[in-house]
């Protein structure tokens, strides 16, 4: 799997310079040698201005610091997702971006957690029934059918961080409160209780794409959490 990860970041470097849902796993993160991205500047970094995502709100900040923590975790898929949440949730602050195609898949709301902020997420907590969100590195694992319909559940890979997600169910699926009329109605999202939802409509073909050991990041500008992560130390 490593090998074959290489390979597929080495295929994109020369190529830019020249489902079935999974069964639900607790399968923890093993501490075993990262894959190694190219050296900024780097095809992936290039990809942040081909792709125009400072356009579409993504701060560059963000996507590097994205790309540093996800070349630490051992057999990632190519596919990147961030939740960009030094923006309102009035804006499309979710980005899925393949790596090796090229290709911003999906960019839509995403909500945060009742207790992290009205329209800007200011608190996070790894706390059960702290209903907010949490920042950080995660790793994506199987769908299954829940009360909300179709939902993905997590690993947060970072101890002391995020890594009670998985005790915490916190998970990405679809509501109702996640559209543009709910922002139109109240001047925001409506909020979860700590979990990235997405829009009922948008949920299935977003997890069905991400699922299955993808990395999902989510992004604050917050010193502590910078300082503390040991994936972005590790990088």
């Amino acid at each position: 799997m490593k090998q074959a990860l290489i390979t597929v970041f080495s295929l994109l470097c020369l190529s830019m310079t020249g489902s079935e849902p999974v069964v639900l796993s607790a399968e923890t993160h093993r501490n075993t040698a990262p894959v190694s991205l190219p050296p900024a500047p780097s095809a992936f970094q290039l990809l942040y201005d081909d792709l125009n995502l400072a356009g579409s709100g993504l701060s560059r900040e963000a996507y590097t610091i994205a790309l540093r923590g996800m070349q630490q975790i051992v057999g990632a898929k190519p596919l990147l997702s961030i939740v960009d949440m030094s923006q309102p949730s009035t804006k499309k602050r979710l980005y899925v971006i393949d790596l090796v195609k090229r290709k911003l898949l999906f960019n839509t709301y995403v909500a945060h957690g009742r207790n992290s902020g009205e329209l800007l997420p200011r608190r996070f907590s790894n706390t059960n029934s702290s209903f907010q969100s949490s920042l950080g590195f995660y790793k994506t694992l199987g769908l299954y059918q829940g009360k909300h319909g179709l939902s993905m559940q997590l690993q947060g890979l970072e101890k002391g961080i995020n890594d009670n997600a998985f005790s915490r169910a916190i998970v990405m699926h679809g509501a109702d409160y996640v559209c543009e009329d709910f922002i139109r109605r109240t001047g925001r999202l409506g909020r979860s209780q700590g979990c990235p939802a997405v829009s009922t409509a948008e949920c299935s073909p977003i997890v069905r794409t991400i699922s299955g050991g993808s990395c999902l990041f989510i992004y604050y500008p917050d010193e502590t959490y910078l300082k503390r992560s040991a994936l972005l130390r590790q990088s």
